[in-house]
């Protein structure tokens, strides 16, 4: 009778790890815990980054959106980055000859619905784009990187 019950508490041990295991993996709990931990504290960043002079529009928004609240943090998510960019932009109407540039970006889990939007020339925005992508590209994705503000 004891062995019987020894058997079921170790059952119910595993079913409830198990359990807990499905909730993180099925569920935004990481990103939802990732996303108040970056806002809400300083972080050890892997990688700290300035977006160059050359980019001054996209360098100007950085700095203005960490000083109005916006988490200097980025957790980087690839994969998320399409459906971040969506929530961040909807409502938010295209202009002509103009990029929407958000921040944080759509591929840091802190973008996404609530980032900051600007209006920048498509050169600056899409020539940072593509500096952050190259200086960042060897970096997989949990990486956490700080933005700093010039």
């Amino acid at each position: 009778m004891k062995k019987l019950k020894s058997i079921i508490s170790l059952l119910i041990i595993v079913g409830s790890f198990l359990s807990f295991i499905t909730t993180i993996t099925h569920t935004n709990f990481f990103e939802n815990f990732t996303q108040s931990h970056n806002r809400n504290s300083n972080m050890e960043a892997a990688v700290v980054i300035t977006v160059p002079a050359k980019y001054p529009e996209t360098a100007q928004h950085v700095k203005e959106a960490i000083l109005k609240g916006e988490s200097p943090y980025c957790t980087i998510d690839r994969s998320g980055a399409d459906k971040r960019r969506e929530e961040s932009l909807r409502g938010i109407p295209v202009k002509h000859g103009l990029d929407r540039d958000e921040f944080p970006m759509a591929m840091c889990l802190e973008g996404g619905s609530g980032a900051d939007i600007r209006y920048i020339h498509p050169g600056d925005n899409r020539g940072a784009g593509a500096w952050v992508g190259r200086k960042l590209s060897n970096y997989p994705d949990g990486t956490i990187v700080k933005f700093n503000q010039k």
